[in-house]
């Protein structure tokens, strides 16, 4: 049996980390899978991520129902973390935000792409799902499992998936990497707007990508990166 505090303070100061880096405002969240129970998942209640506490952590079935609510509120897009958990069972984290940088990206034909080593672990390839292409007109938000499975059908095997004029969802092999992959995200886009207005982009090779970040599997000093959020958001 693993240590479920262990994972639930970490899933804490995860919430922290991308509150306190930017990812997340008043919205987004992250889930882990349960260690003990792999067809359930770990996440708050409906808070902002970056005032998150122990005692706001649910557990979920996989169709997003609660185990014990407790009275607690649950998050309306909760359906995104169980439908990509029960697609990818290598998965153990998902991270879905609304980072402003990634937005262009969805609404746009230019596609996101890695351009230094550091962003390497975001993937060769970013998908962009929209909700309209099912669903028609809706209010853009993932409120139903149908919802959530299509849009993990869009994501497949890659880590992340953007989300037409809404945000994108990550994924990972631990709650460490989620976060990394959605900060670095959200630093990518920004710095390869910057890079498009000077001229044409000299992006990452497809072997660059592959030999930098390997894809689901650990990425070379995710450990310091990893203890370096954890310190800036307990400030």
């Amino acid at each position: 049996m693993s240590d479920l505090g262990a994972v639930i303070a970490d899933l804490v100061i995860a919430n922290r980390i991308l509150g306190r880096e930017g990812v997340c405002d008043a919205f987004g969240h992250i889930s882990v899978r349960h260690p003990d129970r792999p067809n359930r998942y770990l996440l708050s209640c409906s808070r902002a991520p970056e005032l998150v506490a122990p005692d706001d952590i649910m557990e979920f079935e996989l169709d997003g129902s609660p185990v014990d609510a407790g009275g607690r509120k649950p998050y309306l897009e909760r359906f995104i973390h169980g439908a990509v958990f029960e697609a990818r069972p290598e998965v153990q984290s998902v991270v879905h935000n609304h980072a402003t940088g990634v937005i262009p990206y969805s609404v746009t034909d230019t596609p996101l792409r890695p351009i230094q080593h550091t962003f390497a672990r975001i993937g060769r390839e970013i998908p962009v799902w929209d909700i309209h292409d099912r669903f028609g007109d809706t209010d853009m938000l993932v409120s139903n499992v149908e919802q959530g499975r299509d849009l993990a059908t869009c994501l497949g095997d890659n880590v992340v998936v953007l989300m037409r004029g809404h945000g994108c969802t990550v994924t990972a092999p631990t709650i460490a990497e989620a976060v990394l992959t959605a900060i670095y995200l959200q630093v990518n886009a920004q710095l390869q707007m910057e890079a498009m207005r000077l001229g044409d982009v000299a992006y990452l090779t497809p072997g660059e990508i592959d030999a930098s970040s390997q894809i689901n599997q650990p990425k070379s000093g995710a450990e310091r990166a990893w203890e370096y959020y954890k310190a800036r958001a307990r400030e």
